[in-house]
């Protein structure tokens, strides 16, 4: 089983989205998640949808490079999606009521249920696909550390560990796509000695997954040390006194990337309030 997950990857180019200040891009990300949540309607999330796009176009990404990396998350977009379909109580007479269990556990499915599950689907692939364009496709794990550290060093004051916070997150988003690079290996090394990963029940396929889990941790745990020892023979000590090569400095460019964040949740609220469609 071959992975091709570029989830974490950085997409070298020299768009505009590229050359803006990580800390605009998380506060677009910022304003972008607000955003969704705020919608309500049809026309609130296609403007939302259309901004994505634009972005998308904008960042030079191809979008097979993005449909890569929510292909690896597809069966939980999937799942969440199924279990609002059952859990979400309708009006009206369900679609489907089918007694499971009886006297016990009745089956429910009505249209409201439906409409939520694509519109929670909708919403999570929107929510995923801007927050890797914008951290990860289009900045550098160097670049994203800085922008994290940097918005959060009020904490500091507070003897909070802001950098090294920030470059947990930066090493962990970084590891995904070597991790899974890694599981395939292994995978097509346990096929050639005869596994069986697609035959059986579900208890059966989850005790084949054992001889991947192991050598998986193993391999984890060693590329760990390995990137530990790496930085200590390069001097690194922490964020204590570390200077940096490339200060952070917001452009003309910024800030009207930080007001295009602020200008489209606004736009979302005026949707919802003076031209309100179908509500969700």
């Amino acid at each position: 089983m071959a992975f091709d997950v570029s989830l974490g990857q950085y997409y070298e180019s020299k768009s505009l989205i590229h050359r803006l200040d990580p800390r605009t891009k998380l506060f677009f990300i910022i304003m972008f998640m607000v955003s969704t949540f705020v919608a309500k309607d049809v026309y609130s999330f296609a403007f939302l949808l259309g901004i994505l796009l634009v972005s998308i176009i904008v960042s030079r990404v191809p979008i097979r490079v993005i449909l890569k990396g929510l292909k690896g998350l597809a069966v939980i977009i999937v799942f969440t999606a199924i279990l609002n379909i059952f859990w979400t109580k309708g009006e009206g007479e369900p679609l489907v009521d089918w007694e499971v269990i009886p006297n016990f556990w009745t089956l429910k499915i009505y249209v409201n249920g439906l409409i939520n599950a694509g519109i929670l689907a909708v919403r999570i692939i929107m929510l995923l696909t801007a927050t890797t364009l914008f951290l990860s496709y289009t900045t550098t794990p160097i670049e994203l550390t800085d922008g994290i550290e940097t918005a959060l060093s009020p904490l500091k004051k507070i003897k909070l560990p802001v950098h090294e916070f920030s470059m947990l997150m930066t090493i962990a988003l970084r590891f995904i796509p070597t991790l899974t690079e890694e599981t395939g290996k292994i995978m097509n090394a346990q096929k050639a000695r005869g596994a069986d990963f697609s035959s059986g029940g579900l208890i059966k396929k989850a005790k084949a997954l054992v001889p991947i889990i192991i050598p998986l941790f193993v391999s984890s745990f060693r590329r760990a040390d390995e990137l530990a020892t790496a930085m200590e023979c390069r001097c690194y000590r922490g964020g204590e006194g570390r200077t940096r090569m490339k200060k952070l400095k917001f452009k003309v460019k910024d800030v009207f990337g930080l007001l295009f964040a602020l200008v489209l949740l606004a736009g979302v609220i005026l949707i919802n309030i003076y031209a309100p469609g179908y509500e969700i």
